[in-house]
């Protein structure tokens, strides 16, 4: 899909280019002023991300890449339409109305991805969803993502790591298939750095399980299964609060003893 948005090169196709980039909302393309691509350092660029849907503004990373698209636009944006001009002096996007351009973005990226063999309907969020997994994919921690996106809230960026799973998940399972052989899965091992059967060594591996529960979890297609896993994932939880209070209790017993002596 980004190489028929590169083939057709106009100023549309690369403002959905600059969203598949960075992540930013349609809103926040349309609302990126003219001085966007700001340098940070002599070798550091970021992009500007005006308040958005969160009420935040943000900095994101530009590569050479980004840049690029920032310039080409730029470039493009000067045989505009003088009316487009004049009604978007400080803005990124020339347009006669904001929800015309809005409409324009929204039509191109779902005729786009038509051409490209997607099946299903694309919207502008798809591409910041694909950000996100490639993001993901290539090794940026969760709270860096959430940075990225400009979420308040890590849960909202959990909902992207429900796509890698699947994603994942997909791609393993047609590998096995396509595999000549077959496989053995690896066993799971606890931490190494669990020390022995003793209270906290317990409750380590109780919460091991609840989060190998909780991957297991978000994987299922069977609702009724997904509220079992959550049931038993409140009584592990409770099974270790319990825990948790009794290792306490031996702690304040065992230097209640040593004041003692």
């Amino acid at each position: 899909m980004q190489q028929e948005l590169k083939r057709t090169d106009n100023l549309v196709a690369n403002a959905l280019l600059l969203m598949r980039a960075t992540g930013i909302r349609i809103g926040e393309c349309l609302d990126l002023s003219l001085d966007c691509l700001r340098q940070l350092e002599p070798d550091r660029w970021a992009l500007h991300v005006p308040l958005g849907k969160l009420h935040t503004e943000r900095l994101v990373p530009a590569d050479p890449e980004l840049r690029q698209i920032v310039e080409r636009i730029l470039a493009l944006r000067a045989s505009a339409r003088p009316s487009y001009l004049a009604k978007s002096q400080p803005l990124l996007l020339p347009r006669s109305r904001r929800q015309t351009l809005d409409k324009t973005l929204r039509s191109v990226v779902a005729q786009t991805a038509k051409r490209a063999g997607c099946f299903s309907h694309v919207t502008p969020h798809r591409l910041r969803h694909s950000f996100a997994t490639e993001m993901l994919r290539l090794g940026v921690s969760l709270p860096a993502l959430m940075q990225l996106l400009g979420h308040k809230d890590i849960r909202m960026t959990l909902r992207y790591v429900e796509v890698t799973q699947q994603d994942l998940q997909r791609e393993f399972h047609q590998a096995r298939q396509n595999a000549g052989h077959s496989h053995r899965l690896p066993a799971l091992a606890f931490p190494k750095d669990i020390p022995g059967a003793g209270l906290p060594a317990i409750c380590q591996a109780l919460e091991s399980t609840r989060h190998l529960l909780e991957m297991y979890r978000r994987q299922l297609g069977d609702e009724n299964g997904r509220r079992t896993l959550r049931r038993l994932d409140k009584r592990l939880r409770a099974v270790a609060s319990q825990l948790q209070r009794i290792h306490t209790e031996e702690e304040r017993r065992k230097n209640g003893d040593g004041l003692a002596s």
